[in-house]
Order: structure tokens, then C-alpha cells, then sequence
């Protein structure tokens, strides 16, 4: 039977640096570990981390030889890596995102061990506009088929739905002598089988028929158990086992329907890594980041800007988020120094099959976008090969919408000629494409000017500069284009909009559209989630005057909706206000440290505002308050008096702003409908006498050596309340089947590293990781600070096969 063997234990070091072999565990990124600095090449791109040579080796053992086939599948590797098998070449990865298989062939020794080298080049930076990670940072596998055996993409699904009937395709191709085969696919719900039917192997195409399904969406996830068997006589050839949902996704100017039902995309963009564990690409990470998403509102993701991970597939498919699967963030013209765009016209068939293979029968992926902020989309060239790889798109998975996403102030300036081509930059090899504006140029441009963005996007030459783009695939996607979508839906009658990438100030305005017009299906904030890398761009910075990167120290881009450890920002509340999904007012406070000091910002936070009113040493500065609600009015009470009441809701932009003098106690804001009191929400100061609290998220973890805890690490007084300006030093310490992985807070500027265990707090909180070692027991977390004293928690490594489910399609 077909065979999917993980490989977790391997050894690094690095190549550059004469560096002993180290026990690792997969996944691994090497770059969070590297040096920073401010003579980092990859500089604010890469957040000030430098790239490395490595080299990672792992021993496996092979079972005996039965004539199948062997494979070594990477399901993503930052940086470019020559492997071998047992000192002989089997292939090379020049894809950070891509999956990709390499047949090992004659090299395997059967029933016998095997030695796997990776070497990992990826020394030269800025290869990408964010934050890459290094090495093998995604899992790597051996997959052993048999002679026989469905393929990697050997079993299609796919739904059509019939009244109160849903009849299931399931299409199953083998490969090797399949003579007298048949195939027969199962399908059950919660162990019941639910339909069965089988095909010979010449025909392949089964078709399934449930009465009143169970449909999957993002409301309703219902996962079905799917499980293909290739017969020989009595012979069993091969196994497919796969939990696939069941749903129908169509896009007209009716809108986008799933399963028949209206849908608007509350869309978060996403980069790939996981904050303080840099781009490791850890499935209860993947799962934390949907469910803490989920939680907020959201009921989907854009991958940015490169092909989604596995594992946060899965999250989406178990949990109920729609994706949208971004292939490239460049094409043939190049966006910094060292990227991808010279091979592009010769990979991009490759990486575009591998991400449909991965997302075939994934029910939360609906829609793929082939690009994001193309500039060569307004030149005939970028606009041939824009509809050769969408017509490629089409072709291969014809179910699922195509759009492309285009920053029509880009496309306007390449139009124009206002952006001159670069030369002689690093990393220009012969016969490469020269650079246009890319997306850098065009967003140092826009955070100087601001609202002269929407005006740029306003003018007719911003139409033709996209328009013929924008005709080569089913759903045109705007990036920072709001101001255009009335009237282009009455210039285009058959176009359909989605707004790919939103300013966070420009969150209500877009659904207000999106309400409005079903011809606009949905809008993604930039960003969901804190990432790592173009650092500083969003980050309010005092002065009179900041370029969009900031220098070393900053880390973070600055515009996530949720910061690098996963906790609310303010700016979210306004997404939700917008949404209707506030229940009760949101109460900003603009950091009280920086009362009166002059602020650059940045069109990427409309605000530096914080959920918080204990401000310590602050008593009588003045205080910026912005209550954020949805209902008709908000009265705010400091300390029990009444400091206005005021509008609020749509009419108001769904915000009310205050000032007054700061002074401890509690901060209360009413919201009002009708003239009635319906809501109410309360920020109180901390107490003087303030500790240390360690707080795990969950009380257990899977002990299966992969599976993480999250220790949420504050300072607080004895109700719980956190402090902002009493930062401390703290150190972790872990006893038990537990390893510290990540520690660190959501600083903007740190000269710390998250590997270290010890780091100080920020705004009063930090988190830190534990994975499990692979026992069970019990894990003990101790933190201890210079100034709050000490705090220990536990939480419990268990044996269980259903603290997350596996998918184990081949």
C-alpha cells in the first residue's frame, strides 16, 4: 500500500560557519537563528536576518523491496537544495513554496538504512519582500508506492448538487500494470457509510449519490471519510484515504455561492510564518492562527503571497475557513535583487501543478489566484501570459474561479512610464527582465501620499492599464482599489470584483460595497496576522519624518490585526464594526508613553490605539481615546463620570474619538440604541502590587513529539488585569516531556532572539512555545522575572489519537 513516512529527526549545521552537526526536529528555520543586523543584505525585507549555507542529513530505514516506487517529497524548502540519497544525486528544490517529489530510483537500498543529504543555499538576500525563513522548513517525507498504485493526483472529487441530492464524482486514475484492476470508493460520515461504488480501472469514474448531505462550508464544516481501494481479483493494489468535504462553489455576477447559498469573503491576508517560531511551519501553530481568526470574525484567508501549507489547509478544512491560494508574488520582472523572476517563464507550469495537486480535493480552497501585484499585467506581455496561465488554471481544475491580483496604482504608474526601469542592481543575470515599479516602489509612493492613492486608482488611465489583466480571469482581484468598484461595475457589466488586499482604514467602506453590490464577493484586510519582515512599513515611529522600512532593530511589518503573539489589535474591532460582528463597544487607547510626542504613520494603521487603560506614571497627560462600536450613540465614564455622549455607528464611521487627562481607575463606554443603553464594556487600571502570571491556552497537548502549548506570560495585578509600562526581564524554564521552541513578545524593535530563554515583555505580555519531546507526562513552565517575582503552570502530555486529526491523502 501506498506509504507516507514523515521524517522529523535530522541533523544540521551550517555550511558557512565550520559549525558541528546539531540535533533538529522538523520543521526548521534556520534563518530565525542566523545573525541580525543592520549590515544584514537582506535588510528591512528580511527583518534584518541573514541567509546562510546548511546542510541536514537524516538516516531511513527502508523496508524490503516489494517493485513499487520510492519518492522524497518537500513540501517546501527556503533557500536552493541539492539532495542526495546515499552520496547519489537525486534531484534538486528551487522553490520556497512548491511541493516537490524526487524519484529516488536505483539510489534506495532496500531493507536497509539510507542517509538523506540536503545541502540548502541561501546566502543571497533580498530574495523576497518579507521574511523567508531558511532551510527545510516545511515537513519532508518518503512515500513508497507499490507497482500499482493511484498517483499523487490519482483521485479527483467532485461535487454537483441536485435538489436534496448530492452525487459525488470520485475520479480514480492507476499507474504501473493495472490489467484487470477495479476500483471502489467508500465514503462515510462519523464512521457510517454513507455511499459506496465502484469502476473498473480502464473507466476509473465513480459516482456517488447521498440523499440530504451533509454540505461542507465555513459554517458548517462536515468532513467526510473518503477511501478509494484498488482490487486485483482477491489482491489488494493500493489504498487512498483522504477527509474530503463536500461543496459547490459557482461565481457569477450574482455573486459568489457555496452550495447554492450567498457568500461574502471576510478575508484576512496571510503570510506564511509563524511569528516568534520565524517560518516553521508548525500544524498546531496553523491551527491556533484559524481558530484565533475564526474566533474574530473571519471566514477567510489569502495566502501571501506564495502556495498555503498543508497543515493550515487542514486547519481550514476541520475548522471552516475559505482560501484562497496565491501562486506568485512575482512573475518574469523582477521585485528585489535575488527573487525568482528569472526562472519564472520555465517553473511556473511546475508550481502551478503543484499547487492544484495540493488543493484538488480541499473543500475550504475556492478560488486560486495566479499572481499579486504584477507589474508587467499593464504591458501586452505580462497580459499574454496572464491568460496562459489562467487558461492553465482552468484547464487542469475547472471548478474553482480564477483572479489575479492587481495593484492598479502599480499598474498606473507602469502605464504612464513613471517608474524608469533599474539597472545594474545585484542578482541581474543575462537575459533577465529588467525591474518596473513592483510593489516596494509603489507602496513607498502611497505612504507618502496617502489619499492620492485613491485618486490615482480613480483615473481612467488606471482602467485601461488593468482592464485587459483583469479579462483574462473569472474574478478580478483590486488591490487598494475601493475608490474604483461602482464605477467599474457599471464600465464592465460582466465583471465580478474581489477586494484582494484592503487598507485597514478602508475596511468599511469595502464592505459597505460588498453589502451593497453582489457583484463584489468579498475583501481581504492586509494583514490578519503580524509577520515578520518589510519592517517597520506600518509601524508608527516617533518624529516628524520616516521612510516606509525602518531601520535595525525593527522586526515586524506593523498592520496585523492580530500582533506576533496572536492577541487582538484594535484596528480588528473596526473590521468588526464594519462586519456587524462588535457585540459591545471597543474601548482604543493611544499609548499614554508617548502623550504629545509627534508620530510618523502609516496608510497601514489607521491607529496606535491599545485595549487598555492602566497606564502607570502617566497620571494627568493627556489621554486619546477612540471608542469603536456599532451602535447609535456611545456615552464614555471615567471613573463614573460622564465624559459625552456622542454618535457612533455607520453614520460615524462606527468610531467616536474622546480626549481627557489620565487618571487610574476604570474607563466605561455605553453604547446606545434607540436612545436605550444596550452594551457596555469596561478597561480598569491596574493595581499597584503587580506579578508575573504564566497562563498555558490549553491544559493538555498531544504527547506525539510534534503538537505545541502556548504560555501566555503577563504582568498583572491579582484581578488579572495587565499593566503596560512595567516591562520586565523573564526567563523560562521547562521541566517534563516538553522543549521551549519560542519565546518572545510582539516588540516592534528587539535586538532579542526568540530562541533564547530569556526576553523581555512588551505592553506587559509575552508567549512562549513548548513542543512536545514525544512522552506523556506532565509539563512544568516556570517563568522568573528581575522585578514581579516568579510563576509556574502545568499542563499535561497525553497519548491520544484525536488531539488533531491527520489527513493522509498520499
Amino acid at each position: 500500500m501506498t506509504t507516507t513516512i514523515t521524517l522529523v529527526a535530522w541533523q544540521f549545521r551550517r555550511a558557512d560557519a565550520a559549525e558541528p552537526w546539531q540535533d533538529i526536529r522538523l520543521p526548521h528555520d534556520a534563518m530565525i537563528a542566523a545573525r541580525r543586523g543592520p549590515e544584514s543584505p537582506g535588510g528591512a525585507d528580511t527583518a534584518w536576518f541573514e541567509g546562510g549555507v546548511y546542510e541536514y542529513r537524516t538516516t531511513w530505514w527502508a523496508p524490503s523491496h516489494d517493485g513499487g516506487t520510492a519518492t522524497l517529497r518537500f513540501e517546501g524548502v527556503q533557500g536552493d537544495a541539492v539532495v542526495t540519497l546515499n552520496g547519489v544525486p537525486v534531484g534538486e528544490v528551487r522553490s520556497g513554496y512548491a511541493e516537490q517529489e524526487l524519484a529516488l530510483g536505483d539510489a534506495v537500498r532496500w531493507a536497509a538504512p539510507n542517509e538523506i543529504h540536503v545541502d540548502v543555499d541561501h546566502s543571497r538576500h533580498p530574495g523576497e519582500r518579507w521574511y523567508p525563513g531558511s532551510g527545510l522548513y516545511r515537513p519532508v517525507s518518503v512515500v513508497l508506492r507499490p507497482p500499482v498504485h493511484f498517483a499523487a493526483d490519482g483521485v479527483r472529487v467532485r461535487t454537483r448538487r441536485r435538489s436534496h441530492l448530492a452525487i459525488v464524482a470520485v475520479d480514480a486514475r492507476l499507474d504501473g500494470d493495472a490489467a484487470g484492476a477495479a476500483v471502489t470508493a467508500t465514503l462515510r460520515y462519523e464512521g457510517e457509510v454513507v455511499a459506496q461504488g465502484s469502476a473498473d480501472h480502464q473507466s476509473g469514474l465513480i459516482e456517488l449519490l447521498l440523499e440530504e448531505p451533509r454540505l461542507w462550508s465555513a459554517d458548517h464544516p462536515h468532513l467526510h471519510d473518503l477511501e478509494v481501494v484498488a482490487t486485483r481479483g482477491d489482491v489488494t493494489l493500493d489504498h487512498w484515504r483522504e477527509r474530503v468535504g463536500l461543496r459547490e462553489v459557482a461565481v457569477s455576477r450574482d455573486g459568489l455561492r457555496i452550495n447554492g447559498v450567498e457568500t461574502n469573503l471576510r478575508g484576512a491576508c496571510l503570510h506564511h510564518d509563524n511569528g516568534i517560531l520565524g517560518a516553521a511551519t508548525h500544524r498546531a501553530a496553523e491551527f491556533r492562527r484559524i481558530r484565533t481568526l475564526k474566533a474574530a470574525g473571519f471566514n477567510a484567508v489569502r495566502s501571501a503571497h506564495n502556495p498555503i501549507s498543508r497543515a493550515l489547509l487542514d486547519a481550514c478544512d476541520e475548522l471552516g475557513m475559505y482560501v484562497l491560494d496565491e501562486l506568485e508574488d512575482t512573475w518574469f520582472v523582477r521585485k528585489t535583487a535575488y527573487d525568482r523572476s528569472a526562472r519564472f517563464r520555465d517553473t511556473w507550469r511546475a508550481d502551478a501543478d503543484a499547487l492544484l495537486r495540493k488543493n484538488r480535493n480541499r473543500a475550504c480552497v475556492v478560488m486560486h489566484s495566479i499572481g499579486n501585484e504584477i507589474p508587467e499585467t499593464a504591458t501586452e506581455a505580462g497580459v499574454e501570459l496572464s491568460a496562459e496561465i489562467a487558461e492553465h488554471f482552468r484547464r487542469s481544475d475547472p471548478e474553482r474561479p480564477v483572479t489575479l491580483a492587481v495593484n492598479l496604482f502599480v499598474n498606473t504608474l507602469v502605464s504612464f512610464g513613471a517608474s524608469p526601469y533599474k539597472s545594474g542592481e545585484p542578482g541581474r543575470g543575462a537575459g533577465e527582465e529588467p525591474s518596473l515599479a513592483g510593489s516596494t516602489e509603489a507602496n513607498a509612493m502611497v505612504n507618502h501620499i496617502g489619499t492620492m492613492m485613491h485618486v490615482v486608482s480613480r483615473l481612467p488611465r488606471a482602467d485601461t492599464a488593468s482592464r485587459d489583466a483583469f479579462a483574462t480571469v473569472d474574478v478580478a482581484g483590486y488591490n487598494y482599489g475601493v475608490g474604483r468598484y461602482r464605477g467599474d461595475l457599471r464600465r464592465h457589466p460582466e465583471r465580478i470584483i474581489l477586494g484582494t488586499e484592503t487598507l485597514p482604514g478602508d475596511v468599511a467602506r469595502a464592505w459597505k460595497l460588498v453589502e451593497e453590490h453582489p457583484a463584489v464577493i468579498g475583501d481581504f484586510v492586509w494583514t490578519g496576522w503580524e509577520y515578520l519582515g518589510e519592517a517597520g512599513v506600518a509601524v508608527w515611529v516617533p518624529g516628524r519624518k520616516a521612510g516606509l522600512s525602518k531601520p535595525y532593530p525593527y522586526l515586524i511589518a506593523g498592520p496585523g490585526m492580530h500582533d506576533l503573539t496572536g492577541k487582538p489589535d484594535i484596528t480588528l474591532r473596526f473590521a468588526q464594526a464594519a462586519w456587524g460582528e462588535l457585540d459591545a463597544p471597543a474601548i482604543g487607547v493611544r499609548p499614554l508613553d508617548r502623550s504629545g510626542i509627534p508620530y510618523v504613520r502609516s496608510a497601514w494603521r489607521t491607529t496606535d490605539g491599545v485595549e487598555s487603560w492602566s497606564w502607570r506614571g502617566c497620571e494627568g497627560r493627556r489621554a486619546e481615546i477612540e471608542v469603536y462600536a456599532i451602535e447609535d450613540e456611545v456615552e464614555l465614564l471615567l471613573n463614573g463620570r460622564s465624559l459625552g455622549r456622542k454618535r457612533a455607528g455607520a453614520r460615524r464611521g462606527f468610531v467616536a474619538r474622546y480626549r481627557t487627562a489620565y487618571e487610574p481607575g476604570e474607563l466605561v463606554a455605553i453604547g446606545y440604541r434607540g436612545g436605550r443603553a444596550v452594551s457596555r464594556t469596561t478597561l480598569r487600571s491596574a493595581a499597584a502590587d503587580l506579578r508575573l502570571a504564566a497562563s498555558p491556552e490549553a491544559a493538555e497537548i498531544a504527547a506525539d513529539g510534534a503538537d505545541l502549548a502556548f504560555v501566555a506570560i503577563d504582568i498583572v495585578d491579582a484581578a488579572g488585569v495587565r499593566e503596560m509600562l512595567a516591562d520586565d526581564e523573564v526567563a523560562v524554564e521547562v521541566d517534563g516531556p516538553g522543549e521551549l521552541v519560542g519565546f518572545g513578545s510582539a516588540a516592534p524593535a528587539t535586538k532579542e532572539s526568540f530562541l533564547d530563554a530569556v526576553h523581555s515583555t512588551y505592553r506587559g505580555h509575552a508567549l512562549a512555545i513548548v513542543r512536545s519531546t514525544g512522552e506523556p507526562g506532565t509539563i512544568r513552565i516556570r517563568a522568573t522575572s528581575r522585578a514581579h517575582g516568579a510563576a509556574t503552570c502545568e499542563l499535561r502530555a497525553v497519548m491520544t489519537d484525536t488531539v488533531t486529526a491527520e489527513r493522509t491523502r498520499p
